[in-house]
C-alpha cells in the first residue's frame, strides 16, 4: 500500500498559530517604527526652516511669517501626510509664553495615525516641545 503524501490538518493549525503570534509581535513594533521614521522627517524639515529663518533674519532683519517666504512653495511630501507645518512670528512660542519680536514659532500639528506622537514645536531660542529625540 502506498502512502499519500501531504500535511495533515494539525500540522497546517500549528504553522498558522506560528505565524500569527510573530504577525502579532512584529506589527506593533512595524507602526512604531514607521510613526518614529515620519516624526524624523518633520523633525529635519523643522529644523530646516529654523535655519532658514536666522539666514533670512541675517539678510532681512526681521523673520519670515510662511514658509513660502523662506522657499518652500508647500510641504515635503514626507511631511505633510502626516504632519501640518506652520510658521508663525506671532502667539505662543514652545513653553506657551507669547513670542516677543523677533520671534518666530514652528509648530508641527499630528495628523491621523501620527496622533499618537502629538505635536512638535521650535521656536527662536531652540526651546523645543513634544517628542524630540
Amino acid at each position: 500500500m502506498k502512502r499519500e503524501q501531504g500535511f495533515t490538518l494539525l500540522e497546517v493549525v500549528i504553522v498558522a498559530v506560528i505565524v500569527g503570534i510573530l504577525a502579532a509581535i512584529a506589527l506593533p513594533a512595524y507602526q512604531s517604527q514607521i510613526r518614529r521614521n515620519n516624526r524624523s522627517a518633520a523633525q529635519q524639515y523643522m529644523q530646516d526652516l529654523a535655519n532658514r529663518q536666522e539666514q533670512y533674519r541675517l539678510d532681512q532683519r526681521a523673520y519670515a511669517s510662511s514658509a513660502s517666504t523662506l522657499g518652500y512653495s508647500a510641504t515635503p511630501s514626507a511631511v505633510s501626510p502626516y504632519y501640518s507645518v506652520s510658521v508663525a512670528t506671532t502667539g505662543s512660542d514652545c513653553n506657551g509664553a507669547s513670542v516677543v519680536a523677533p520671534g518666530y514659532v514652528i509648530t508641527a500639528t499630528a495628523s491621523d495615525s501620527q496622533a499618537v506622537d502629538g505635536n512638535l514645536c521650535l521656536d527662536n531660542l531652540g526651546q523645543k516641545s513634544g517628542k524630540w529625540q
